[in-house]
């Protein structure tokens, strides 16, 4: 499953349309890179006993669906934060919906964050990333402004949870090299073209040195 992912400037209409949608029929829009991608990422922090205090930045939160699964799980520090106003206007009424008051929302752009926003244990991201490396106005200018922000955020020894579908394992490697080691690959479901077999998905947990 690869999402398909706008141009920046249509995201907001696309949150528009999600956020109007929920309004009329209580759908959350579409969950990135399905539900069992929610599922790898829960499994991981239960496994690793991560502590459900542990503080939870989800960058590029979208609809906020993820947010409310680890809820559910009882993390309690959960924060995610959009570019997309009408992307938090949708969490913040996915929040409301689901009676998840401690989760913490925001407007920021990852690229430029706030000074407020550091301190985190773990980051996630799906597909946040992926966008911003199809940007095509200096694509790989804000990767490196992505790497450095996260740097900022998490803590020394924080995990950071990707999941691309844009990108191979070898090829986040070298975007994260500077400041991040690689921990483990989560198992993502494989496809089959031409006799090779391949992932349409890629998932790691990287630790900040």
């Amino acid at each position: 499953f690869s999402p398909f992912l706008p141009p920046n400037s249509s995201w907001d209409a696309a949150y528009e349309r999600e956020l109007q949608t929920f309004q009329d029929i209580g759908d959350t829009g579409e969950i990135w890179f399905g539900e069992e991608s929610m599922v790898r990422i829960i499994r991981w922090l239960d496994k690793h006993k991560v502590p459900l205090d542990s503080s939870v930045l989800d960058i590029g939160t979208g609809n906020g669906v993820l947010l409310v699964e680890l809820a559910k799980s009882g993390y309690m520090n959960l924060t995610g934060i959009d570019y997309s106003p009408s992307a938090i206007q949708l969490s913040e009424k996915v929040r409301e919906k689901e009676g998840m008051s401690n989760i913490k929302l925001k407007v920021e752009d990852f690229l430029a964050p706030s000074a407020e926003l550091s301190g985190f244990d773990i980051c996630i991201d799906k597909g946040t990333f992926d966008a911003i490396s199809l940007d095509p106005s200096d694509a790989l200018g804000k990767r490196k402004l992505y790497v450095g922000s996260l740097g900022r955020v998490l803590k020394p020894e924080g995990f950071f949870l990707i999941t691309s579908c844009n990108w191979t394992k070898e090829e986040l490697l070298n975007e994260f090299r500077e400041g991040f080691e690689i921990l483990e690959e989560l198992p993502t479901p494989k496809f089959c073209f031409g006799g090779r077999i391949g992932n349409s998905v890629t998932a790691l947990v990287f630790q900040r040195k």
